[in-house]
């Protein structure tokens, strides 16, 4: 992708019920646009509606970025797979987000820290979660992803010795569960405000396609961390290799 400011970039964020579109220029926002539940349904109409409202074609796009997980599978599957179609239809490269990154990106944004940890809710008790570090969300996690209980998560980040920004679903639940002794050092940022958003996903993959990062269609995948069930019943785990 070029860097330049005439590149344009289209950002899909569909790994939870918030689903959004977004049109970058030159690595900054120009629109960003929900997608109803469900994605399955609403994520192509709002892309559509969205380059129209700009006047683009696909053939005016330089690129495109996905978030890959972890979080909802139904929603990860359909944003991959629909930026495989618009991938193997332009000859697009793809920049493969993160979901957690960018989650902590955006919360590093609105209440800086040195360590941010973002969660998602992965249901049963546990959430997706990954420690990032506040200055450099493309970092390789201080820790994670992984699939956590909010108890030991909590246990976890009140035994850590800085600050700590809690962000996204699920935020508020390891915020209480660390208790009152740690109130002064362990911020949240639940939702709405902590919630993945195509814009700041977009501003990570216009820096992975910038830094020459970006994949072709055939090699986008989507990060589980936790396995289908029926993949579980299958192969006696319930999580991805590491």
């Amino acid at each position: 992708m070029a860097s330049g400011s005439g590149a344009w970039l289209l950002a899909i964020e569909s790994a939870t019920e918030r689903a959004s579109v977004a049109l970058l220029r030159g690595g900054e926002p120009v629109s960003l646009r929900p997608a109803e539940p469900p994605a399955s349904e609403s994520l192509l109409p709002a892309i559509l509606a969205l380059l129209a409202e700009h006047g683009l074609a696909f053939a005016g796009l330089d690129g495109i970025a996905v978030s890959i997980g972890p979080g909802s599978f139904t929603g990860l599957r359909v944003g991959v797979a629909t930026a495989k179609g618009l991938a193997f239809g332009s000859a697009l490269r793809v920049a493969a987000v993160p979901t957690l990154a960018a989650l902590a990106a955006k919360g590093a944004e609105r209440a800086p820290a040195p360590e941010v940890v973002a969660v998602l809710d992965a249901r049963r008790g546990e959430l997706y979660a990954a420690a990032q570090r506040g200055d450099d969300p493309l970092a390789p996690p201080l820790w994670g992803p992984a699939v956590i209980a909010v108890e030991t998560l909590a246990e976890r980040i009140a035994a850590g010795p800085g600050p700590v920004l809690v962000v996204g679903e699920g935020a508020d639940a390891v915020a209480a569960a660390a208790g009152a002794p740690h109130a002064g050092r362990v911020r949240c940022l639940p939702p709405p405000e902590g919630a993945p958003d195509a814009a700041w996903l977009g501003r990570l993959g216009a820096r992975l396609l910038a830094a020459g990062a970006g994949l072709s269609a055939a090699d986008l995948a989507p990060v589980y961390v936790r396995r289908a069930e029926a993949e579980v019943r299958r192969l006696g785990s319930r999580f991805e290799p590491a």
